[in-house]
């Protein structure tokens, strides 16, 4: 008898962030997680900039909540959760950058950051397993963050194998792409089928459609993100492969922005004609979903 294969429990933790209010926000996280058993699922995933909140107006007002990797605040608490639960725990957070690299990109540039938006995978015994730089930005990022190089892949233990790692922005085309949703180009599901991903995460803080308010879900969102991830459940090939999506959203208003929440889990498959939604959270849920993506 063939032994079924093994695939990863998932969390995503949702809610609204308070811009500024960092150790709020940490303690708004912990309760959240509290139920969670250890050692009962393989990821927790939380979303961009998830303690400092994201729209801030400029450089000047995102400064005071950067953050050094491996010893800032966002990266304690992943470490402690993920030694708590023994699993991974990924969570984005606006990167402090140190000040030769702030020279050097303005003077290849001109242009002046102050840092990056980033992420933070963190691994069971509390150690830092690498990190992220978001590399398509959006309007707002650009007023502080210098882009990353590239999209990430980390190579994991089963069940979570081959997992790559975006930011929001990312599942977008990189200027000076005239894409379409139709026709791409499709950079993280091409990237995700050349280096053959086995699980895709998106950390976002996307902002809520406006369609159909009166749904606690936002549908045009949640449809939104499969149609650009179209390569992955649409064209088929000889070794057509599965990919698990997980998209990290968060709630709430913030600076006169409202975000979609509608965090998602999908299963897709090449060849299936269709991006198939497993489970998903609605607009203003501040919840935990665990996904055991074998059932």
């Amino acid at each position: 008898m063939a032994v079924p294969r093994v695939l990863p429990r998932i969390a995503v933790v949702q809610f609204q962030p308070k811009i500024g209010q960092v150790s709020a926000n940490i303690a708004k996280a912990r309760e959240l997680c509290r139920g969670i058993p250890p050692r009962s699922i393989d990821l927790v995933c939380l979303p961009e900039m998830v303690f400092s909140g994201y729209v801030f107006e400029n450089a000047a007002a995102i400064s005071p909540y950067l953050e050094y990797p491996r010893i800032g605040p966002t990266s304690v608490f992943c470490a402690e959760l993920a030694q708590r639960l023994k699993c991974y725990v990924v969570a984005g957070y606006p990167e402090r950058l140190e000040q030769s690299e702030v020279d050097q990109y303005l003077a290849e540039t001109g242009d002046c950051v102050v840092g990056a938006n980033s992420a933070a995978l963190y691994g069971p015994e509390g150690e830092w397993v690498g990190g992220y730089r978001k590399t398509n930005l959006f309007t707002t990022d650009k007023t502080w963050a210098k882009p990353g190089t590239g999209f990430a892949t980390f190579s994991l233990p089963p069940p979570l194998n081959n997992l790559a790692l975006a930011i929001c922005m990312d599942l977008n085309a990189m200027p000076p792409y005239d894409w379409t949703v139709a026709e791409g180009p499709y950079e993280v599901a091409d990237f995700c089928l050349t280096r053959k991903t086995n699980v895709l995460v998106m950390l976002n803080a996307w902002l809520d459609s406006g369609e159909q308010p009166e749904n606690d879900y936002d549908l045009h969102t949640i449809d939104f993100w499969a149609r650009r991830l179209r390569p992955l459940w649409l064209e088929s090939s000889p070794t057509s492969q599965d990919t698990l999506v997980v998209v990290c959203n968060r709630g709430g208003d913030e600076n006169g922005k409202t975000f979609a929440g509608s965090s998602a889990a999908f299963r897709m498959r090449q060849g299936g004609k269709s991006g198939i939604l497993r489970a998903a959270l609605g607009r203003e849920d501040e919840d935990v979903m665990v996904w055991d993506s074998s059932i």
